[in-house]
């Protein structure tokens, strides 16, 4: 067995069985991107819910208070601020809102995490505790499966043949994006 034939066969071990590791974080990774790239605006780990409810009239901040802690759905008022002439700004647990004095309309919208996709998001950005190493790890990881990729293959289908199409048509794309944008 010659040097590069060994050399070669250690690559497809290594590269085989880092994939199978990297299969669980690349799916997290993957639909964590995924929902981040759409999120039009709204934060996908949190589900909004808009609801306006008609209360009493010309009510005061402490009577506003009383009266909406004994509404159903609503949740604890963490705060009351007034806001204008006849406005308050309710400091909801999880949400906000504002009442009208004026029109006893009240106004709010609630957030409630969505545990799975909050937590993904979180390992997405880096936010937890000592994830910065599997980060990286994960990182030269996805380099090492991409270059070690390219030499697996000899033949028609290896990198001095179709392969180098390929790899640079995969370059080219985000060169291009860099340029035009």
């Amino acid at each position: 067995m010659t040097s590069s034939t060994k050399l070669r066969k250690w690559i497809r071990i290594i590269h085989r069985d880092l994939g199978y590791f990297l299969v669980g974080i690349s799916v997290i990774y993957g639909l964590s991107g995924y929902l981040l790239n759409h999120m039009d605006g709204k934060d996908p780990a949190y589900h909004t819910i808009e609801a306006t409810t008609m209360i009493d009239k010309h009510l005061n901040e402490k009577n506003l208070k009383k009266h909406l802690a004994t509404l159903e759905g609503v949740p604890q008022v963490n705060r009351i601020l007034f806001s204008g002439n006849e406005f308050y700004k309710v400091m909801f647990n999880g949400g906000i809102g504002a009442y009208s004095t004026k029109t006893g309309e009240l106004s709010y919208e609630l957030h409630q995490k969505r545990p799975f996709i909050y937590h993904i998001n979180k390992l997405h950005y880096n936010k937890v505790s000592g994830w910065t190493i599997m980060g990286d790890v994960f990182a030269f990881s996805l380099i090492f499966l991409a270059i070690s990729g390219m030499f697996m293959v000899k033949g028609k289908n290896g990198l001095m043949k179709r392969g180098i199409w390929l790899v640079l048509a995969g370059l080219a794309i985000p060169i291009l994006y860099i340029v035009l944008s």
